[in-house]
């Protein structure tokens, strides 16, 4: 069984998990200052909603387009990329009296780059580690990423006691530089892995993968049923206004237990097993909102249920396993875009049952349509279950 030491001894993953701390601490640092500064200037709850959560739409309608960048780019180059434009979009936001509307020509133009990158770190790693190491590697840079949003926004917080709002954009700017050097110097230079203009690659390979009977009811399974239950988060304020808090930070204790339990301590094949029992966990525990429970209850409910997201470790092993190695950056980008909308339509879908009914019973409906999304799709799944001794690729024409 792999450990955390034998994940740790690969100097690549080092590279890549040291670039990651640094990246995430500005992107958090980064998004609490725009937010900050927005609402400071404009008074207006959505153009500050927008500006810290309006990034992965732009990253989702771009992904349509330049998806297969994280195949055509050097994987070095394609991270060295997307930190330093990340940078210098922050370092630009420091420009004194910036007009509202250049701050978001600013978001856009670091999401379209991001859009382009965005299956190349999952993409390399699955290049870099053994395949057996490939779902730890993916659970602890999980971890990483919720690690550092909670202290991000704990230590970015304690930062505005002391700093003008705006001055928070130079440390995210040196935080993701130093990413960018870190990777620069460290990482070696992979070459691509496939060739071909950029458009057109993105949306046949798209059609591609979305068309494959074994990989679309994988990409789906990471979509849907996770997104009906982020709908279900997205009520936790309405639900619990002066209690939300709690509710967002046991989901993410139950986030972090999963992503140690499913991909250190879980064998492979029993973690292949459990995907559809995980996407279930993730969805029963909120049938108890229709009680319109305590807080605790319903902390309690998103503690357990946050455990089913691991479920998207051996979904990424499945991809791993199934599509060519020229479309693996593309397809972890497709899955990661899809996983946003799915989110986002979730929240919508949410936010109009709750305003009809109430917020408990919106997120017992949520979860009533998630339970019944991984259902529908359990049986199309089964053609992707990996067995010993297969390996079953995309035909790589493109």
């Amino acid at each position: 069984m792999t450990t955390y030491r034998s994940l740790f001894a690969l100097r690549e993953f080092r590279v890549l998990f040291g670039a990651r701390l640094f990246t995430m601490t500005g992107v958090v640092v980064g998004g609490l200052a725009l937010g900050t500064v927005m609402y400071d200037a404009t008074g207006s709850a959505v153009l500050t909603a927008l500006a810290m959560f309006g990034g992965p739409l732009i990253q989702l309608v771009t992904s349509h387009f330049l998806l297969a960048s994280s195949d055509l780019l050097r994987p070095r180059a394609a991270l060295v990329l997307a930190s330093s434009a990340a940078a210098i979009t922050d370092l630009l936001q420091l420009i004194p009296h910036l007009p509202w509307g250049a701050r978001f020509a600013l978001l856009a133009a670091e999401y379209v780059i991001l859009a382009a990158t965005g299956g190349t770190v999952t993409a390399l790693l699955s290049d870099t580690v053994p395949a057996e190491s490939f779902v730890l590697a993916r659970a602890t840079m999980n971890i990483t990423t919720g690690g550092i949003q909670v202290l991000g926004n704990a230590v970015g917080a304690l930062l505005l006691l002391s700093f003008a709002p705006v001055d928070l954009f130079a440390i995210s700017a040196a935080a993701l530089l130093f990413a960018a050097a870190i990777l620069r110097i460290n990482l070696a230079d992979h070459p691509p892995r496939a060739k071909g203009p950029v458009v057109a690659r993105t949306r046949a390979v798209n059609r591609l993968l979305l068309g494959s009977p074994v990989v679309r009811p994988v990409l789906l399974m990471g979509w849907i049923p996770n997104g009906l239950i982020v709908g279900c988060e997205s009520l936790y304020i309405p639900f619990a206004p002066r209690h939300a808090g709690y509710l967002f930070a046991a989901g993410a204790v139950g986030m972090l237990a999963g992503d140690i339990v499913v991909g250190r301590f879980l064998p492979e094949a029993v973690r292949q097993r459990l995907i559809v029992p995980l996407r279930l966990l993730l969805a029963v525990p909120f049938l108890v909102m229709f009680t319109d429970p305590p807080v605790v209850v319903a902390a309690l409910a998103a503690l357990v249920g946050a455990f089913g997201y691991t479920a998207s470790l051996p979904l990424q092993q499945r991809i791993v396993h199934h599509v060519d190695d020229g479309q693996k950056g593309q397809a972890f980008g497709l899955l990661s875009s899809g996983m946003m909308a799915g989110q986002a339509v979730g929240a919508l879908t949410a936010g109009f049952v709750a305003q009809a009914l109430s917020p408990a019973t919106g997120m017992g409906v949520m979860a009533v349509l998630s339970i019944g999304a991984t259902c529908l799709l359990a049986p199309p799944l089964r053609r992707s279950a990996l067995r010993p001794g297969s390996r079953h690729r995309q035909t790589s024409t493109v």
